[in-house]
């Protein structure tokens, strides 16, 4: 592709484009970035040279932006459309970044007012409620209202419309305990939280929590034991599975023992797995 307003000495891009957005990795080319004139990305590899744009140390292109939500617009640009996953929480949050990166037809679509015969859809907002029920006074404005209270009930994942399911929880952890335990034990050290289950369940808990790069790109029906928390604290995942109906029916865990030394006097180590099963009927 042919770069605007540049000199002779710069290079044009290549035609597979690397990018950091946020700390993950995407791979594209150039022609999709390009697709919507006039939009950020358009005007940073169209407009720009290569030399111009920030780069992270392995040299690829850098947008401090929201990795996870980076996902979804390009998606929209490969063939200007977007469909998302069911009870997806992060709708206003991707009209933002829709905004940021001047695709304005994508964040008019992500809009609370979008109809819902759109592949991009949002529940019906606080305003559109009240504006329906001041028109309680004829029988077509209760209509409407009686309407939208169903059609938003049966859209809304806080209602008897959630989907049931299981997911766990498992953590591999460590603690020490040395001669004096009152005085020396080494609290519980959590290295990672992983999540197991179906991705739409996962992604409609914990929402961009979810850290997905192990098992990047997983259908909304698939499911997967690769993903885990970008926090460290059960007590907050536990949290989150109860704000959205889910409650603890199992749990199991290991442990194994060892010395750090030859010295049975010596403090003790011990390391755990521990899973936790959490259900939503």
């Amino acid at each position: 592709p042919q770069l605007s307003n540049c000199g002779d000495s710069c290079a044009p891009f290549s035609e597979i484009i690397e990018l950091n957005v946020g700390g993950q990795v995407y791979v594209t080319r150039h022609k999709t970035l390009i697709a919507v004139p006039d939009s950020l990305l358009w005007n940073m590899f169209s407009k720009k040279s290569p030399k111009e744009l920030a780069r992270d140390s392995k040299g690829r292109f850098f947008l401090d932006r929201d990795g996870f939500l980076f996902r979804y617009i390009l998606d929209y640009l490969r063939d200007l459309n977007l469909v998302l996953p069911d009870y997806f929480p992060e709708k206003s949050r991707l009209q933002r970044e829709a905004d940021f990166f001047q695709l304005q037809d994508l964040a008019k679509r992500l809009s609370p007012r979008m109809s819902k015969d759109n592949s991009i859809s949002e529940e019906i907002s606080q305003s559109d409620t009240e504006e329906g029920a001041q028109q309680c006074g004829s029988s077509g404005g209760m209509e409407t209202l009686r309407t939208m209270s169903v059609s938003g009930a049966m859209r809304s994942p806080s209602l008897d419309s959630r989907k049931s399911g299981y997911i766990t929880i498992g953590y591999r952890g460590s603690y020490t305990i040395g001669r004096d335990i009152q005085t020396d034990a080494k609290f519980r050290r959590v290295a990672r939280i992983t999540v197991c289950g179906k991705t739409s369940l996962a992604k409609e808990v914990f929402g961009d929590t979810l850290n997905e790069s192990r098992d990047p790109d997983r259908p909304p029906e698939r499911y997967t034991s690769r993903y885990y928390l970008k926090y460290n604290f059960l007590e907050q995942a536990f949290d989150k599975l109860t704000e959205v109906g889910f409650h603890m029916v199992a749990c199991s865990s290991t442990g194994t023992c060892a010395y750090t030394s030859n010295d049975p006097n010596e403090d003790k180590i011990w390391t755990s797995y521990t899973e936790y099963v959490f259900c939503r009927e």
